[in-house]
């Protein structure tokens, strides 16, 4: 294989030049754009960045959320051999001053005016980046240098992208993605054509994906699970579908129809508490609902050691689809084959209710650091709780300590400017990816935490907080959760309030609703929250149970600090943000709830 991912998109242009390649809403309408239109916008945009000075080997910055430019814009770069630097849009001023200035960037294109004024805000804890060409892909007046004036000025070029693709080799750098941090500042993992066609070479063709299916595309592509997918449709044909938002995904699901999708579990729990929502005030409801849910896990648990399940559960499934889970798929479009989930652990119990519902969620495993997944469960070939098998030319190992070392084509070639940090990382030629993990008799590999996140109370027994956490979040009221206990006797947990639940439970049993200080101190929503911890506890081993519990007034965000943008916790961050509150938990002063 010496084809980069440049070369398959001449080669989807020859063979699908009128087909479609991608959609994405205009004005309230789909707007569909086929290979050789798409073809043409890569050109131009490559054309734009040539008379721009853009050279090869020079950093090119994306700042945006996730859209067609976005994709115009990563192939343009990559085609003319320079180097796609992506950086969130939810991104600090301070964060993105140190990317640019770290990454050395030479350009940027910027999504708009919004997050234009971050970029300046950017400028003034690093007044360097300030020289640095930008290009708007929204403009608002004349002076304002957008992504069509880029074009144009290509326009009047007669460059060939087709020469500058056969130019281009798998030993190239082709991006340089900067972990968003759980700790300290980001670092920027090195990944060349060759690390993106091992993956997309393997992933797809793994799973089962194909060129007539849609995908409906959210994830941020700063993220290297959302960069797969961008990457992906080329390579497979499929057609990529672009979200208004995450707040309009439940909306554009019904209209797009897609057949397969990436996602991240908070989506799945998203959803599954919207429903155990709807029903908590309605007995009738909860009960008919709770009936499903048994025979649904009878059915897929069954279909999944045997093949079929027995007659008699064959037939109360029916009458269960019918009346509950045929509802759940028509609100995701009714037509998903299956969704690959990655990113941060899915719980089994959700991947279980899904696939109750007639939708296969098939979790995987990877970090930035191997071009995502090394890892993931295939129709026909998945156990919820893992991760899957290794395919593709992926080696695995599990150190002495039940570190996961990987060795393949698809890890990094180190950390931009950080040799030290990188030789950190590498053991001979396996990766430490961080994470403890064990293979089951089957040899798929199961997670059980990050291995600086495991906790170790003071008498000498490991927690994994991953598992309690996402055990608290399948509660509708809860939004986030916070666990610790290092070094000390027992478990506690910090939990923040999924304000919208809350607040519809109060109104639908007559009582005042308040903000999120005011709901931290209802006993309702406390009540409603102890009986959970309660629950969960029951499932737990004695030295897991979580004895205390603090509610806070207050939401994690990305924003505010506490999520990385790919929504997992930034749990050291935390643990200092929220000092007081924990210690409150371990002293005298009662502020929490006692279990």
């Amino acid at each position: 294989m010496s084809d980069t991912i440049c070369h398959h998109l001449l080669r989807r242009r020859r063979t699908s030049g009128n087909q479609r390649a991608y959609q994405t809403k205009i004005k309230g309408s789909w707007h569909s754009f086929t290979w050789n239109q798409f073809y043409d916008q890569v050109s131009q945009t490559y054309r734009g960045l040539l008379a721009s000075g853009i050279q090869p080997g020079d950093k090119v910055v994306i700042f945006s959320q996730t859209r067609p430019e976005w994709t115009i814009a990563d192939y343009a770069i990559l085609s003319l051999g320079a180097i796609s630097v992506p950086v969130y849009q939810s991104s600090h001023p301070e964060e993105i001053a140190f990317i640019l200035k770290h990454s050395d960037a030479k350009f940027v294109f910027c999504e708009n005016k919004k997050l234009l004024r971050r970029l300046e805000l950017a400028e003034q804890h690093e007044p360097t980046i300030k020289s640095i060409p930008r290009v708007l892909f929204e403009s608002f007046s004349k002076s304002d240098q957008d992504l069509q004036g880029l074009m144009l000025q290509g326009s009047k070029r007669e460059d060939s992208l087709d020469e500058a693709i056969q130019r281009r080799s798998l030993d190239e750098l082709a991006t340089i993605v900067y972990t968003s941090g759980t700790t300290g500042q980001p670092k920027g993992a090195l990944l060349s054509h060759e690390q993106i066609m091992s993956e997309v070479g393997e992933v797809f063709d793994y799973v089962g994906t194909c060129d007539t299916d849609i995908t409906l595309t959210f994830l941020p592509f700063a993220h290297i699970l959302g960069r797969i997918e961008q990457w992906g449709f080329v390579y497979h044909g499929f057609c990529l579908s672009y979200a208004e938002s995450i707040e309009k995904i439940v909306h554009n699901l019904k209209e797009v129809r897609p057949t397969v999708m990436v996602a991240v579990p908070r989506i799945f729990e998203k959803i599954y508490n919207g429903i155990q929502a709807k029903i908590e005030n309605k007995p009738s409801r909860r009960a008919l609902f709770k009936w499903a849910e048994s025979i649904g896990l009878s059915y897929s648990t069954e279909k999944a050691k045997k093949g079929s399940p027995s007659v008699r559960v064959r037939l109360q499934y029916a009458l269960a689809d019918k009346l509950i889970f045929s509802n759940v798929r028509a609100a995701l479009g009714g037509r998903l084959r299956f969704v690959v989930s990655g990113g941060a652990p899915l719980s089994r119990d959700l991947g279980q209710f899904f696939h109750a519902c007639g939708l296969l969620v098939l979790e995987g495993y990877g970090l930035t650091e191997t071009t995502a997944a090394i890892c993931v469960n295939k129709p026909g070939d998945f156990e919820f709780g893992t991760v899957g098998r290794p395919f593709g030319d992926v080696e695995i190992k599990i150190a002495a300590d039940g570190e996961i070392l990987v060795c393949s084509r698809k890890v990094f070639r180190g950390y931009f400017k950080s040799p030290e940090v990188t030789a950190d990382v590498m053991e001979n030629d396996f990766f430490k990816t961080g994470d403890i993990g064990e293979f089951t008799p089957e040899g798929r590999l199961k997670i059980t935490d990050r291995k600086k996140d495991l906790i170790k109370t003071a008498g000498g027994k490991y927690v994994a907080p991953q598992k309690l956490e996402n055990h608290l979040r399948l509660n509708p009221y809860v939004s986030q959760a916070l666990i610790h206990g290092d070094q000390k006797k027992f478990i506690v947990a910090l939990i923040t309030l999924d304000r919208e639940t809350c607040q519809n439970h109060l109104r639908e049993i007559g009582r005042s609703v308040g903000n999120l200080e005011e709901l931290a101190k209802t006993d309702e929503i406390r009540r409603l929250v102890q009986k959970s911890v309660r629950e969960i506890n029951k499932s737990l081993s004695s030295f897991e149970t979580i004895k205390k519990f603090k509610i806070l007034p207050v939401e994690f965000t990305v924003d505010s600090g506490e999520l990385t943008p790919s929504l997992k916790l930034k749990r050291k961050y935390c643990d200092q943000k929220y000092k007081d509150d924990i210690e409150e938990l371990y002293g005298e002063d009662k502020g929490g709830f006692d279990l």
